[in-house]
C-alpha cells in the first residue's frame, strides 16, 4: 500500500478469527486507492491472527492487549493512537466494494457539519439483503430502541435500491464501518467502555449530535458483513448487552425532565417484552432483561458520571435531537401493527 501522507487511519478491533481478518485486510488492499494507515488492536487473541498479519501484512501497525477490552475498549485504544484527521472504524469480518472509502471521504468533506458517515452494509451470507448491523443507516425511537433503513427488529429487507436516494442524515452510523473526524470523536469522549459491545456507537453519536454535528450515510459506498460472527443473534450475553446498553444510553443522554417522562414508559415496554418472552419460553431474554435492570439499579454512580459528561459538552437541546427520532415505539409498531419496513414506519 502507498503510505504517502495518508489522511485516514483504519482502526480494526480484533479478537480471534484469522481467516476473516485476512479476508478483511486483503479486501482493504484491493478496494482502496487512497494511502491508509492501518492499526489492528488485538484483544488478546488466542489464535494465529497476529502472526498472520505480521507475515502477510507487514505495514499494519499492531497493538497487542493483554486482555479482551471489547469493541469499545479496543476502538478507544486505537483512536488514541491515530494521527490523521479522519479515522475509519472497521469490523474485522467485512469485505468491501471498490472505491468505498473514497466515497465516504467525499461525503464527509462535502459538509463540515457531518462528523460521521457509514456505507451501505449488505449481508455477506445473504448477498441481496441488507445486513442486520446498520443496513443503510441507523435510526432510533424516543425510548432508546434502534432500527435501520432496511432492518426493523429481526426483519431484514432485500436491497432493491429503495434507500439509495433516501434522506442521507441518520441518527447513528453502524460500528461495523464508519468514517469519522478524529477530533470530533475525541471531543465527544470516545466510546463508553462500560458498554463492552453493542450500541456504544449509538451512544457516542448521540453525544456527537449534542455537540451540533450530523451523522450521514453514503449508499453508493458498499461493504458486506458477516453479521453475528463474534456474538450470535441468540447469544444470552448479546441480549443482555442490548437491553442494558440501551437503558444506559437513554438515562445518560436526555435531560432530567425528559428522562422522567421517557424512562417509566421504557420500563413498561421492557415488562411487556418480559411477559412476551415468558409466554414464548425465551428464558435467555428473560434473564437478559432482569440482569440488565439489576445492573442499572446497582450502578447509579456510573449513570451520574455519564450524565455529568453529557451536560458538560451539550450544545443542542433535547427538542432538537428528538426531531431526529421516531416518536413512537418501534417494538409496538413491529409486533402489534405489523410494520416490517422503514418506509412503512413513515406512513
Amino acid at each position: 500500500m502507498n503510505h504517502d501522507s495518508p489522511q485516514i487511519t483504519v482502526v480494526i478491533p480484533h479478537y480471534n478469527g484469522e481467516e476473516i481478518l485476512r479476508d478483511c485486510l486483503a479486501s482493504l488492499a484491493s478496494t482502496c486507492r487512497l494511502p491508509l494507515y492501518i492499526i489492528l488492536v488485538d484483544n488478546a487473541s488466542s489464535d494465529g491472527s497476529v502472526a498472520m498479519v505480521r507475515a502477510k501484512f507487514p505495514s499494519v501497525e499492531i497493538i497487542q492487549l493483554e486482555k479482551n477490552y471489547g469493541f469499545a475498549g479496543g476502538c478507544n485504544i486505537g483512536v488514541k493512537a491515530v494521527r490523521t484527521p479522519f479515522v475509519l472504524i472497521l469490523n474485522n469480518d467485512t469485505i468491501h466494494a471498490p472505491g468505498w472509502i473514497e466515497l465516504l471521504l467525499a461525503k464527509l468533506q462535502s459538509d463540515e457539519k457531518i462528523a460521521v458517515v457509514q456505507p451501505k452494509i449488505r449481508s455477506f451470507q445473504n448477498r441481496e439483503y441488507f445486513d442486520y448491523s446498520g443496513a443503510c443507516g441507523g435510526e432510533i425511537d424516543i425510548f432508546g430502541f434502534p432500527f435501520a433503513h432496511g432492518r426493523i427488529v429481526e426483519h431484514v429487507e432485500k436491497d432493491k435500491g429503495q434507500y439509495d436516494q433516501f434522506y442521507d442524515r441518520i441518527f447513528w452510523a453502524s460500528g461495523t464501518a464508519f468514517l469519522a473526524r478524529t477530533e470530533i470523536l475525541r471531543k465527544a469522549g470516545l466510546f463508553d467502555e462500560t458498554f463492552f459491545a453493542h450500541m456504544e456507537e449509538i451512544d457516542l453519536q448521540w453525544r456527537i449530535q449534542l455537540l451540533g454535528y450530523d451523522i450521514a450515510v453514503e449508499p453508493k459506498a458498499l461493504i458486506r458483513h458477516r453479521s453475528g460472527f463474534t456474538l450470535g443473534a441468540e447469544s444470552p450475553f448479546k441480549k443482555y448487552l442490548n437491553h442494558r446498553n440501551s437503558l444506559l444510553m437513554l438515562l445518560a443522554n436526555y435531560r432530567l425532565l425528559i428522562t422522567m417522562y421517557i424512562f417509566p414508559i421504557r420500563i413498561l415496554l421492557d415488562y411487556l417484552a418480559l411477559g412476551f418472552s415468558v409466554l414464548n419460553k425465551d428464558w435467555g431474554r428473560v434473564r437478559a432483561i432482569c440482569k440488565a435492570h439489576a445492573w442499572i439499579l446497582f450502578h447509579p454512580g456510573h449513570i451520574f458520571r455519564k450524565r455529568r459528561q453529557v451536560t458538560s459538552l451539550r450544545k443542542v437541546s433535547d427538542k432538537q435531537i428528538m426531531v431526529r427520532m421516531y416518536h413512537g415505539s418501534i417494538a409496538l409498531s413491529f409486533y402489534l401493527f405489523g410494520k416490517r419496513r422503514y418506509l412503512d414506519i413513515l406512513k
